[in-house]
């Protein structure tokens, strides 16, 4: 039986190591931190969560939880970790950082298959007869292995920008003018709301559009050396995760419709929604700290503090993290990519993670978790079979494989990604959540089946 060495120890690479070890398989899991760091990353440990501290909805028959109900069926590890890592977050599965990565720190640790390396890894034999290699380093790839990931595609490397968001010290906001609830009392109400008036929301957005950004370091900018190159120059920002100066700059009202919506939020003190709201969401299992949600930033630190804290509530909040933005790298998977997470070129080389074009820590762990199962298979001589395109993961990896090719960009899980259900079915439903569910009654079905044929 062959080798596997996992390269990185992020979300999808420890969830690779632990799955392809389940399955009997001698596995090498490669980290480069401490010996060597990243920009965002503040521990060495497994699995830290750099951004938001969510692995999204929780809700049944929505696109997080199929995509999460077909992994936890599949034996995740870091979903078991992550439900003792568990804080109140409403409808939605969010965990405490510190426990999350001790839990998986513990599995890996506790797993005589697999033997923890300490060190940058800057070649990969594709031609190892007896290794199969599971790449999965992350959007913050070192330069050396991305120049190596680069000779072995041949292929343009794409990048886009990404953020993150602030954290403050809970015993510094001003309780009582905010509020808790959960959108649409969606879950248990474990938010906390900030409301704003009109006269506040537009002297925040005023703020917001003159405040000072960041200077870019040197290792924010795009490459010039040819160690990894773009598709397009400037900054290209992942839609999903914009910057809240750069949504303010779309239009007036952007925010209130995005990270600021107050629909469903409706306020105690007075029966209604307010003009605009910033949600706060419990960052640990102490419930000292909370994150603000969606409002990753790339301005100057002291603007940071001047503007947030026009922020109701927030007045004299003190912020235990301010928003940083970082420079986040992933390979053009629908020229490079086989349904099996395999280079098509180098059938012993496989993309996992972030890197492989899925954008999201559910998502990048569901990636870990098929790329551990298809590296199983190819180590014992096997052909993989891929996830059904009926299921949430086999439509995830089903986009980033045949995305038109010059439209492609980093995919959340979402419906618009699954089988859409018969035309004339979909105009005999006319119920959202009823098509929703019919969809995620077959995913699970075809994904169950799968499991069963693929042992």
């Amino acid at each position: 039986m062959k080798k596997i060495h996992v390269i990185g120890g992020g979300l999808a690479g420890p969830e690779a190591a632990l799955q392809a070890a389940s399955l009997g398989c001698d596995v090498v899991l490669s980290e480069m931190r401490p010996v060597r760091s990243t920009e965002a990353h503040q521990t060495s440990d497994f699995a830290e969560l750099v951004c938001s501290n969510s692995l999204k909805s929780e809700s049944e028959n929505s696109a997080p939880w199929l995509l999460k109900e077909e992994m936890r069926r599949a034996g995740s590890f870091l979903l078991k970790a992550a439900a003792v890592a568990a804080v109140p977050a409403g409808h939605a599965l969010a965990v405490d950082r510190e426990v999350f990565s001790q839990q998986v720190a513990e599995m890996i640790a506790q797993q005589p298959r697999i033997e923890v390396r300490r060190e940058e890894v800057t070649r990969i034999d594709e031609n190892s007869e007896d290794t199969i290699t599971v790449l999965a380093s992350g959007p913050l790839t070192s330069g050396a292995l991305a120049a190596e990931l680069q000779r072995l595609t041949g292929a343009e490397h794409l990048a886009f920008y990404d953020s993150i968001s602030p954290i403050v010290d809970a015993s510094t906001i001003d309780m009582d003018r905010v509020y808790f609830a959960a959108r649409w009392d969606k879950g248990t109400a474990d938010y906390i709301n900030c409301p704003f008036t009109k006269e506040e929301y537009d002297a925040f957005i005023e703020a917001l559009a003159t405040a000072e950004k960041i200077e870019q370091k040197s290792w924010e900018q795009l490459p010039q050396d040819g160690a990894v190159t773009t598709a397009q120059a400037g900054l290209q920002y992942f839609e999903g995760c914009l910057p809240i100066e750069e949504t303010a700059r779309r239009g007036k009202d952007t925010l209130r419709f995005g990270p600021m919506k107050p629909a469903g939020l409706t306020n105690p003190k007075t029966g209604r929604w307010p003009y605009a709201a910033v949600q706060l969401r419990q960052e640990n299992l102490r419930a000292d700290s909370y994150n603000l949600v969606g409002f990753q930033n790339s301005l100057k630190y002291g603007e940071q503090a001047r503007v947030l804290r026009m922020i109701p509530g927030l007045e004299n909040a003190t912020f235990l993290r301010y928003g940083q933005i970082h420079r986040n790298t992933y390979i053009h998977a629908p020229s490079l990519l086989t349904e099996t997470l395999q280079l098509k070129a180098h059938p012993n080389v496989m993309i996992a993670g972030q890197l492989s074009g899925v954008e999201g820590y559910t998502e990048s762990i569901a990636s870990g978790l098929l790329a551990g199962r298809y590296a199983a298979a190819l180590a014992r001589g096997e052909k993989p079979t891929p996830a059904p395109r009926e299921t949430g993961n086999g439509s995830l990896t089903h986009y980033i494989t045949h995305a038109e090719a010059k439209k492609f960009q980093p995919a959340n899980i979402t419906f618009d990604l699954l089988v859409p259900l018969e035309e004339e079915l979909r105009k005999k439903i006319r119920d959202k959540k009823e098509r929703h569910r019919i969809q995620c009654e077959r995913a699970l079905a075809a994904w169950d089946a799968w499991m069963v044929s693929a042992g």
